[in-house]
């Protein structure tokens, strides 16, 4: 747990999986990022499921929810998923909360492995698995999860997303904006249209939950850009801006997606950035 002033920040790890090595890491070679993130005979690497939590007062926030339960089994062995199928109430009895004591969830973007756990299957339908939250999405990535762009469409699922719509837990958000203050997000475009970073700041320090801009620590690296994200150019640009502000600031950076680091600040050196060991 780390503590910014009034807030307690904690990650909550929900299982294991994999993807594609070439796909994580577009145009660098694989002899450069096979040395840190060793493949599988699929070329799959290692990747972890890492929530993030913030209490405050009355609040308890997650910041995604994980791969979901209830996948087929196909579709877990797919990924290589190793996690319980209730891997995020079990996450949360860890720190003695329950799905009912969830008061706000900030979906940093409504990608399958980001949102899976907003909902749960009842009665042969989905429905929001948290009874006491409000979800906070962004409005251009919703527009653009219901696109069903060719490109990216296998990463949204309807059912994860559509019956947090139906059943009016959603506040629909437009750009930055902030929770609560020291609660706030910044809002990037290369991976997917408006994903929202949160930021937490609070006692002197401030957290910045990387998701996708960042999935793997190693990517700190600039050209370490991911094939799946839609526009590479400007997340070059977005990881150039973030990391030296990060740098300059002593932001901790939390990566949701690495197996190893789970958060760290970072130094500029001559050739670029690197984790504070």
């Amino acid at each position: 747990m780390t503590e910014l002033g009034k807030f307690k920040v904690r990650t909550l790890e929900l299982g294991h999986f994999r993807l594609d090595g070439g796909a994580m890491f577009g145009v660098v070679p694989r002899v450069m990022w096979e040395r840190q993130h060793p493949a599988d005979e699929f070329n799959r690497i290692d990747m972890v499921m890492r929530v993030m939590l913030i209490e405050v007062d009355d609040r308890k926030i997650l910041v995604d929810t994980g791969f979901g339960k209830g996948r087929a089994p196909k579709f877990r062995e797919m990924y290589s998923f190793d996690g319980t199928d209730d891997h995020l109430n079990e996450a949360l009895a860890t720190v003695g909360l329950t799905d009912n004591d969830i008061t706000d969830i900030i979906i940093t973007h409504l990608h399958f492995d980001h949102n899976g756990g907003s909902t749960v299957n009842k009665g042969g339908k989905p429905v929001p698995a948290f009874p006491n939250a409000t979800w906070h999405i962004q409005k251009r990535q919703l527009e653009h999860a219901r696109s069903r762009l060719e490109k990216d469409r296998a990463s949204y699922l309807p059912e994860d997303f559509e019956p947090l719509i139906e059943h009016g837990v959603v506040n629909i958000v437009d750009g930055v904006w902030s929770l609560l203050p020291g609660i706030d997000v910044v809002v990037c475009e290369g991976h997917t249209p408006a994903q929202q970073l949160v930021r937490v700041q609070g006692g002197g320090k401030t957290i910045l939950y990387t998701a996708d801009l960042l999935p793997l620590a190693s990517q700190i690296a600039l050209p370490w850009i991911m094939a799946y994200d839609l526009y590479p150019v400007t997340t070059l640009q977005e990881k150039k801006d973030i990391l030296v502000t990060a740098a300059e600031q002593g932001w901790i950076l939390y990566f949701e997606h690495d197996p190893l680091v789970v958060h760290s600040q970072i130094v500029k050196t001559e050739r670029g950035f690197a984790l504070v060991k």
